[in-house]
């Protein structure tokens, strides 16, 4: 079983930036592939990105070359530095991980870009 916890959202002026945690509770060496997913109200929830143990990314085309994510396997977290925010951003950010055959999710963390 893996527990996921998100943090780092908040509220952010057009053009800024922000970083968001995902901390897991076992060793996500262990972990074949984790990643983002945003869901905005009325929408449906959607991959920004994703990263696998042999360190793979995968972005959406909509955050190429303004989110970057990473992890750390010695702190079992990983990260999503997103640059350049816009309105558009504007969702609650979840991780998940697939551990085991099972997809796990976190409790979601909320980013509002506005001014």
């Amino acid at each position: 079983q893996v527990q996921l916890v998100e943090s780092g959202g908040g509220l952010v002026q057009p053009g800024g930036s922000l970083r968001l945690s995902c901390a897991a509770s076992r060793s996500i060496s262990s972990i074949y592939s984790m990643g983002w997913y945003r869901q905005a109200p009325g929408k449906q929830r959607e991959l920004v990105a994703s990263i696998t143990t042999g360190s793979s990314t995968n972005y959406a085309d909509s955050v190429k070359g303004r989110f970057t994510i990473s992890r750390d396997n010695a702190k079992n977290t990983v990260y999503l530095q997103m640059n350049r925010l816009t309105p558009e951003d504007t969702a609650v950010y979840y991780c998940n991980a697939v551990y085991s055959g099972i997809l796990y999710w976190g409790q979601g963390t909320q980013v509002t870009v506005s001014s």
